[in-house]
């Protein structure tokens, strides 16, 4: 079986560790916000900026995963040897991340304005506010990372927003403890010197790639002023109609964590810390699993650009192997290294220690099921599948899991350790719809398309 997908599980190799490192790049932002935190402050602003983080993500979630679909779309018109529809494509891209940003980062704004409607303790409340109005800032600069970078994803250039993300982990890591600190002639800003942190290394990201594909050699054949005067509109049109439903159900899963995180906070202090732990822990794993779901969705869109049938089913398979084994491994890691995972993040409360050490344990059963769902969003993407897998989300993560969550959690006096059952119920359910429906879609793909102004067409 391995040998006869050696030459699929070698490419989606060498295209999945690039993304996958940029993705979590991305998600060790927050972890390293975490960790300074958890260090230098102690349980409770632990627990705020794991919370406004969580928040951040989920409102950036729509953006983030409904601006993937347009690598996707670049990669179906470089295998047409469309380049006129790769300029439109990154133009439209920029101009729906400036939109997004704007509508994201306005209701984020908003959610911190109104954070007493969680419930949480008063302390935890006003320091997750500020915490979220400096990452409501933030989301300008990451969208339109985001939004550019797909042109290198698409053009199987991975490495450059790997190498951008990595510098610019550094420079959040840096910048946490020099203004949480107060270092040199930075000021001691404490919880809020953290989202600062954030906010630079995101702006520096935005900048550099913008740079970088300005003036690379490889793009100018994409970038010619020849094209500035095509019109964009029907692009952004497109990457809005896929791009949403797409943004929405990776929003449903996001969205089910972050409200996980209020239910556990209802439960205490100490539990919303334990929470924090671990859904980092898993976000971790979760995020380099996206990495290859990219890859799935690049390698599958790219196959029906060729018109192969075979070939999607192929570059699909590939990538669900490739998951399960690292989800595998994984979900060894967490369940026999729990105890020295937490110490990575907290070492002087023994109450907060215990309980997460048995969340991760539930981290570790989760593991294969969230590789498996993921992945099977990525390859449908690739076919251009939106709007079923999206109330397949909706359906696994807000019917079953997060009611699921609450009565363990409440009624079933299960507490913590409730809320991840569920979440581990809704996940097994959406890994088993979303695969049952990549492999009965792809004998229905329409692979007769020639160039990417018949897929804005079809």
């Amino acid at each position: 079986m391995l040998t006869n997908f050696r030459t699929e599980l070698s490419d989606t190799i060498r295209l999945s560790i690039p993304i996958i490192i940029a993705q979590l790049g991305v998600v060790l932002m927050g972890v390293t916000d975490n960790l300074f935190v958890g260090r230098l402050l102690g349980a409770v602003p632990l627990g705020a900026a794991g919370l406004a983080n969580s928040l951040s993500f989920l409102m950036s979630s729509i953006g983030v995963g409904g601006l993937s679909v347009v690598a996707a779309l670049v990669s179906k018109a470089y295998n047409q040897s469309d380049v006129a529809g790769i300029n439109r494509l990154f133009r439209a891209g920029l101009r729906v991340a400036l939109l997004l940003s704007v509508v994201l980062g306005g209701l984020s704004a908003l959610l911190a304005f109104n954070f007493e409607l969680f419930g949480q303790t008063p302390e935890v409340t006003r320091l997750t506010r500020d915490f979220m109005l400096i990452l409501s800032a933030s989301l300008l600069p990451l969208m339109v990372f985001v939004a550019a970078r797909q042109l290198c994803d698409g053009l199987r250039y991975p490495r450059v927003a790997m190498a951008i993300t990595l510098s610019a982990l550094l420079i959040n890591a840096l910048f946490n403890y020099v203004l949480i600190k107060g270092v040199g002639p930075f000021p001691t800003l404490g919880l809020m010197g953290s989202a600062l942190a954030t906010l630079l290394s995101r702006t520096f990201m935005a900048g550099v790639m913008l740079l970088y594909i300005y003036r690379a050699e490889r793009f100018k054949e994409y970038l010619t002023t020849a094209y500035r005067s095509l019109p964009t509109s029907e692009y952004v049109w497109e990457i809005l109609r896929l791009g949403i439903p797409g943004g929405l159900t990776f929003f449903f899963e996001v969205a089910t964590f972050a409200l996980a995180v209020v239910i556990v906070g209802w439960l205490g202090e100490d539990r919303l810390a334990a929470h924090q732990i671990a859904i980092n822990m898993a976000s971790v794993t979760y995020m380099m699993a996206t990495g290859i779901s990219s890859a799935a969705a690049i390698r599958v869109s790219a196959a029906v650009g060729r018109g192969s049938r075979e070939g999607v089913w192929r570059a699909g398979v590939a990538a669900f192997m490739l998951s399960v084994s690292f989800m595998g491994v994984m979900a060894l890691l967490f369940l026999t290294a729990n105890d020295w995972l937490v110490t990575l993040y907290i070492r002087d409360n023994p109450a907060v220690m215990q309980i997460a050490a048995s969340l991760v344990i539930i981290a570790g059963f989760f593991q294969l099921s969230d590789g498996v769902q993921v992945v099977a969003l990525g390859s449908l993407r690739g076919l251009s599948d939106v709007n079923v897998p999206t109330l397949i989300t909706l359906f696994s993560y807000w019917v079953v899991a997060l009611p699921l969550s609450y009565v363990l959690a409440f009624p079933g006096k299960l507490d913590a350790v409730g809320v991840w059952i569920g979440l581990l119920t809704g996940l097994s359910i959406a890994a088993i719809l979303l695969t049952w429906r990549f492999f009965n879609q792809i004998k229905r793909v329409n692979l007769t398309l020639t160039n990417t102004t018949d897929v804005m067409t079809h």
